[in-house]
């Protein structure tokens, strides 16, 4: 598993007008919580994490946030930015439990689309139902993506949640609650169809009688 370290300082001043303070010095007010320790303010570096949160590791992977050398691993559960501005405002982190199960999304990567039958038939089109989804694991097993292989889909094919190849000791928790929820991933589509309706209503328009 790849370790990904972010650096931070302990935040002792707190309220709207110390966070104020800390942006004008390019510094990000953060907080850590979870587990059995008390919930503890932080401060990081400005420039640093704004190049890390450009990677899309910064969002589904478990983070070593360094202390001193006193490391705590975390999950990013939040992240506000300014509405304008290349600003960061605020993060929240939850410290991980390595021997609890935990629950997390993690982005779909999508592969073998043109090498597909409905990817090598001429007019069809495939389209992308979704961009993440939320497992469940240990931290240990936590991939950095779920690999949607397209491979083997040809048109008029739906592919579900639930046929995706999943990586050992990952589940997804969505799929255990019916049917209903094995939402479709990924569909392929001919062109020629979606486009025939418009054309044949354009048609019946010109046959009516003019009043």
């Amino acid at each position: 598993m790849t370790t990904h370290v972010i650096n931070v300082e302990r935040r002792e001043d707190q309220g709207k007008g110390a966070s104020r303070r800390l942006r004008l010095a390019k510094k990000i007010p953060a907080i850590v919580y979870g587990g059995e320790l008390a919930p503890v303010s932080i401060q990081l570096d400005h420039e640093p994490l704004w190049l890390a949160q450009q990677n899309e590791w910064f969002y589904s992977s478990i983070l070593d946030l360094s202390l001193n050398g006193d490391i705590q691993k975390v999950l990013l559960r939040d992240i506000q930015r300014h509405p304008y501005k290349q600003i960061i405002m605020h993060l929240d982190f939850q410290r991980v439990d390595e021997n609890a199960a935990l629950r997390t999304a993690v982005p779909l990567h999508f592969v073998n689309e043109e090498a597909s039958p409905a990817g090598k038939t001429a007019g069809a089109v495939i389209t992308h139902e979704l961009n993440e989804v939320v497992i469940e694991c240990l931290p240990k097993d936590l991939p950095a993506n779920i690999v949607v292989d397209l491979g083997k889909l040809g048109v008029g094919e739906v592919l579900h949640l639930s046929e995706v190849a999943l990586p050992a000791g990952v589940s997804i928790p969505q799929l255990k609650l019916g049917k209903e929820h094995d939402l479709p991933l990924a569909i392929a589509k001919a062109a020629a169809a979606e486009e025939e309706a418009p054309a044949e209503a354009a048609d019946a328009a010109k046959e009516e009688p003019k009043a």
